[in-house]
C-alpha cells in the first residue's frame, strides 16, 4: 500500500515523494527495477518518486509522512526511527488494525510513540493492486482536525482516486480492523462452498456487529455504514487480493492456520485481531456472534462446520 500511494501522490505535479524502506537491498532492488516486484509486481514507479533504506534522507525536507507499516510492527518500526522523526509533522496512516496486547489504534500509537501530532486515516475499499493500475476507487480520509483531512483529500486525490472527509477518527479505525475479522469468516464460506446467499447474510450481519462494537468504543454508527465500514467490508469480503478472505477460503479448504502463515509472503492482520477483539467484547459485553465463532476456528479447534451450524442455530430474532 505504500507504493500505491506513492505513485498516487507523484501524480500531483510539484509533490515531491519518497518511499523508505527499511532493508536496504530490498529498497535496491525497488529503485532499480522502479517496481515493488514482491509486493506490487507490475506497477511501475515514475521517475520522480525516490527509493531509500537511509531515514534521514526520506523525511529532509518531508512535510507530511505517510505510515503504511502492519500494526503488529507498527511500534517496532517507529521506536526505532523516531529519534529522526522529531519535527511535529502530520501523519497520514493508511494502517489498518489493532495492537493487539494494548487495545490502542495505529493513530494512538503513533502518537504514543512519536508524541503528540496530527493524525489522519485514508481508509476505504483501496486494495493497492488496483490503484496502481489506476482503477477508479473513493476512500475516507478521517481526522479530529477536520483541516488537515481536506488537506490530505487535495493531495490524494485524482480523476481516478476520490477522497471523502469524515471526523470520526475513531469509527473509520476501528472499521479497518474489524473488517477484517469479518473477511475471514466470508472466506470461510468461500472454501465451503456455501454460495451467495450465506456470504451475503455473513457480510450484512457482520456489519451490524461491527456497528455494535464500534459505538461501544465511541464511533460513530453512520461511519459503519460509509466507505470505511460496508464500503471496505464489500471489497476485502470477495477480493480474491484479500489476505484475510484468502485465510479464511484456505481454513474452509481443510487447512491448518499454521500451515497458511507459514506460507504467507504477506502479513493477514484479521487473525490477531480476532484474538483482541473478542477480548474486549467480553470485557464490554457485547455480543459478536460472528467474531465468536471465528475465534473458535482459529484458536480453539472448531471446525468450520461447526462453526457455521452454531451461528445458523441461535435463537430466532428481530432484525
Amino acid at each position: 500500500m505504500a507504493t500505491a500511494c506513492a505513485v498516487l501522490l507523484a501524480e500531483h505535479p510539484g509533490q515531491s515523494v519518497t518511499i523508505w524502506a527499511r532493508n536496504p537491498d530490498y529498497a535496491r532492488d525497488i529503485d532499480a527495477h522502479r517496481e515493488n516486484r514482491r509486493l506490487l509486481a507490475g506497477i511501475k514507479l515514475p521517475e520522480q518518486i525516490r527509493v531509500t533504506a537511509d531515514i534521514e534522507e526520506a523525511v529532509n525536507g518531508a512535510d507530511t509522512l505517510v505510515v503504511a507499516i502492519p500494526t503488529e510492527f507498527l511500534r517496532e518500526s517507529l521506536t526505532n526511527i523516531a529519534p529522526t522523526l522529531k519535527q511535529n509533522r502530520p501523519v497520514i496512516s493508511v494502517v489498518k488494525g489493532i495492537e493487539n496486547e494494548t487495545f490502542l489504534r495505529p493513530s494512538q500509537i503513533i502518537e504514543e510513540v512519536l508524541g503528540s501530532r496530527a493524525v489522519v486515516a485514508l481508509c476505504g475499499p483501496s486494495h493497492a493492486e488496483e490503484i496502481g493500475r489506476r482503477l477508479p476507487a473513493s476512500v475516507v480520509a478521517a481526522s479530529g482536525d477536520i483541516g488537515l483531512a481536506r488537506r490530505v483529500q487535495e493531495m490524494f486525490t485524482t480523476d481516478r482516486f476520490r477522497v471523502y472527509t469524515n471526523p470520526d477518527l475513531i469509527g473509520v479505525e476501528l472499521a479497518g480492523a474489524l473488517k477484517n475479522i469479518i473477511a475471514i469468516a466470508a472466506g470461510i464460506c468461500d472454501g465451503l462452498d456455501y454460495g451467495d446467499n450465506a456470504k451475503s447474510a455473513l457480510m450484512t450481519r457482520g456489519i451490524v456487529e461491527m456497528t455494535r462494537f464500534g459505538t461501544s468504543l465511541g464511533a460513530e454508527s453512520a461511519t459503519f455504514w460509509g466507505l470505511a465500514g460496508i464500503g471496505d467490508l464489500i471489497t476485502t469480503c470477495i477480493s480474491p487480493y484479500g489476505r484475510n478472505r484468502m485465510v479464511g477460503e484456505r481454513l474452509g479448504g481443510g487447512e491448518s492456520l499454521t500451515t497458511i502463515r507459514e506460507s504467507m509472503d504477506a502479513v493477514a492482520e484479521g487473525v490477531n485481531t480476532t484474538r483482541s477483539v473478542q477480548n474486549m467484547a467480553d470485557q464490554r459485553g457485547v455480543e459478536m456472534p460472528i467474531t465468536w465463532e471465528v475465534h473458535q476456528v482459529l484458536f480453539d479447534g472448531k471446525s468450520p462446520e461447526q462453526a457455521t451450524e452454531s451461528l445458523m442455530l441461535r435463537p430466532p430474532r428481530d432484525e
